[in-house]
């Protein structure tokens, strides 16, 4: 309502000097720059207000983050080796949650998303998994080979998203805030530089179809993780404080490297080629390998931190067999002591198991296949019948010349 009014009761400015009074109670008015002023810094303070609030719940939720020392411990109990790959997953995440609880910085710092290289069976989602339950945020596994450009059979982009979504129990803010795992995403290498008929639905275009979400970007995903549906309801989730870790096992990038390192020549007084590889190629790994191998550069840039994990040794496998806190040998020991039974392994067994794992190239995710078939049939006779003691695996047994022995109880004099 207006009604006239000499002055504003804020700025004190006559009426002949505003363009508009707005009268409010009796003897109360205000201008039109007053109320652009006002609604300035409501908006600048309930702004604020929303940060410190969300950011006093993600504390609640998390509670103090551990530093990097104390992540990379917790790591160290369940994946053997890979201390740089500890290193630089542990300073990643840490940065990148203290960030979340920053409202009052000047400086806005920017996340730092994850490339993990290595090839398989090295322990590269289990460092993931790992620190995603112990922080206690969602997190979500996405394959990218099943991913396509919209319009194509196959997997949205954004489906990775409602995977997480799904993770959070449907709870949008915290999905926000959770890790989502993308392996296999040197499957979605540009095939090449050469002309083809064909579109790169699953290869080049979908990463030009991540870019957005993994930089950061207010995505519409249904919220039961299925496909979308027009007729549906849509929860926006925004991803820009999501962290993502992508890996991959990238087979014939040490051959890009080395060849970078080592470039052939023509003619007198050239640079031959080493006939001695470097052992550990991936420890010299630039940008410019990563794009020669079809990882487009806009991609490779959303992805700061870069680290490898090495392929594991005999020495790793065994470890692995014994030493971490879901160790395999305990975990089928375990098996067999709820039923009385012992298991022991006698001298170079489990070395064997080891070595055979290393016959098959799966790394360490083919150890239990190997413990699965080896002690198969034993669980299938053993389990459940009290008469057994022991049941004894030797190297032999292993290897194939002879059966996993089982020791009878002694009867009672």
């Amino acid at each position: 309502m207006l009604e006239t009014m000499k002055e504003c009761s804020f700025c004190r400015n006559p009426q002949n000097k505003v363009n508009v009074l707005v009268a409010g109670p009796p003897g109360i008015a205000i201008c039109d720059s007053c109320t652009e002023t006002a609604a300035g810094a409501v908006a600048e303070q309930t702004g604020k207000t929303i940060k410190v609030t969300r950011a006093n719940a993600l504390k609640d939720t998390l509670g103090d983050i551990p530093n990097p020392r104390a992540i990379g411990k917790l790591l160290d109990d369940y994946v053997i080796g890979q201390q740089e790959a500890k290193q630089a997953l542990s300073v990643a995440v840490y940065n990148h949650y203290k960030r979340l609880l920053d409202v009052d910085g000047d400086v806005e710092v920017q996340k730092s998303n994850v490339l993990l290289l290595g090839p398989t069976g090295t322990g590269k989602t289990l460092l993931a998994q790992t620190i995603a339950k112990h922080i206690g945020v969602p997190f979500a596994i996405a394959d990218a080979t099943s991913l396509t450009q919209a319009g194509y059979v196959g997997d949205d982009i954004e489906s990775i998203i409602a995977k997480l979504l799904v993770a959070a129990d449907g709870d949008v803010e915290k999905a926000e805030r959770g890790i989502i795992y993308i392996d296999e995403i040197d499957k979605i290498a540009a095939k090449g530089d050469g002309p083809s008929v064909t579109r790169d639905v699953s290869g080049e275009g979908v990463q030009q179809g991540l870019l957005k979400i993994i930089e950061g970007t207010v995505a519409n995903v249904p919220g039961h993780g299925g496909r979308k549906n027009p007729h549906e309801t849509m929860n926006r989730v925004d991803t820009k404080n999501i962290l993502f870790i992508c890996a991959g096992a990238f087979p014939g990038l040490e051959k890009i490297v080395q060849a970078r390192k080592t470039p052939k020549g023509i003619g007198f007084g050239a640079t031959m080629a080493s006939n001695d590889p470097d052992e550990r190629p991936l420890e010299k790994l630039e940008t410019s390998d990563l794009a020669r191998y079809g990882m487009i550069q806009e991609f490779i840039g959303r992805l700061p931190v870069i680290t490898h994990l090495n392929a594991l040794t005999r020495e790793d496998l065994v470890k692995i067999l014994t030493e971490p806190k879901n160790a395999l040998v305990s975990q089928y020991s375990r098996i067999f002591e709820r039923e009385g039974v012992t298991l022991s392994f006698e001298d170079g067994a489990i070395e064997a198991i080891a070595d055979a794992a290393i016959a098959k190239k799966t790394g360490a995710r083919g150890l239990r296949s190997i413990m699965e078939k080896l002690l198969q049939a034993s669980m299938y006779e053993v389990l459940g019948d009290e008469t057994v003691e022991r049941v004894i695996v030797t190297k032999a047994s292993v290897e194939g010349a002879e059966k996993v022995a089982h020791e009878k109880k002694r009867k009672a004099a």
